[in-house]
C-alpha cells in the first residue's frame, strides 16, 4: 500500500499522485484563513509528468494524495529516429524508448553516450532529466574579430554538434569542446 501525503505537506519538487496521474509540485502556497472555522487551503502549481502540462489547483489542507510508483534509473543515450529516442538502462542493459514528445527540446543536448536519468512510472519510461551541464563540440562559428577578444562581454553565435545554436564568447573556436547549461541554454565554460 502506497503511503498517503497530506496536501499541506506537499513541497516544491515533490511528486504525488492525483486522479491516478503522477504530478510534480513546482510551487506550494498555503493560505490560512483569519476567521475561526475557516479552512486552510493549499494552492499547488503542478506539472503532469505524463503530458508535461502545468496548471494551478487549490486543495483543502486535509486532502490526501497517494505516493506515485516513480523510479529514476541511469541511462545512456544511443540514438534518435522518427519513432523516438533510444537509451540503454545502465543496470539492466535493456533498451528504453522515449517518444519525441517525452524527450521534447532535451534532444538539443543529447550526444551518443551521454548519461542521463530516466523517470519511470509503474515501470514505463515517461521522461528524462538532463545533467545541469553537458559538454558539446562547437560545429560552426565565426572566427574572432581582432580586438574583440580583450573585452570579455563580446559574444557570437555558435552552432553545436547537436544542431542547437547558442551565444559563446568571441574567443571560442570551431571544434572546441564547451560546457552548456541545460536549464538556461547558455555557455558555461570550456570543457
Amino acid at each position: 500500500m502506497a503511503a498517503l501525503i497530506d496536501a499541506i505537506d506537499v513541497k516544491r519538487k515533490m511528486s504525488f499522485e492525483y486522479e491516478n496521474v503522477p504530478f510534480c509540485c513546482l510551487e506550494a502556497e498555503i493560505s490560512t484563513p483569519t476567521a475561526r472555522g475557516g479552512q486552510t487551503l493549499v494552492r499547488l502549481r503542478m506539472r503532469n509528468m505524463l503530458t508535461r502540462a502545468v496548471f494551478d489547483k487549490t486543495f483543502k489542507a486535509s486532502d490526501k494524495f497517494k505516493e506515485p510508483d516513480l523510479q529514476t534509473v541511469g541511462a545512456s543515450y544511443l540514438y534518435s529516429d522518427g519513432d523516438g529516442s533510444y537509451f540503454m538502462d545502465q543496470e539492466s542493459f535493456e533498451t528504453l524508448v522515449l517518444s519525441n514528445e517525452m524527450v521534447g527540446d532535451a534532444v538539443d543536448f543529447l550526444v551518443e553516450g551521454i548519461l542521463i536519468q530516466i523517470d519511470k512510472y509503474n515501470g514505463n519510461p515517461i521522461g528524462l532529466q538532463l545533467p545541469i551541464h553537458v559538454e558539446l563540440s562547437v560545429a560552426q562559428t565565426e572566427p574572432a574579430v581582432r580586438g574583440d577578444t580583450a573585452s570579455g562581454g563580446v559574444t557570437k553565435p555558435a552552432k553545436l554538434e547537436t544542431g542547437v545554436e547558442i551565444r559563446v564568447p568571441s574567443f571560442i573556436k570551431e571544434g572546441e569542446k564547451i560546457k552548456v547549461n541545460t536549464e538556461t541554454r547558455e555557455f558555461a565554460g570550456r570543457a
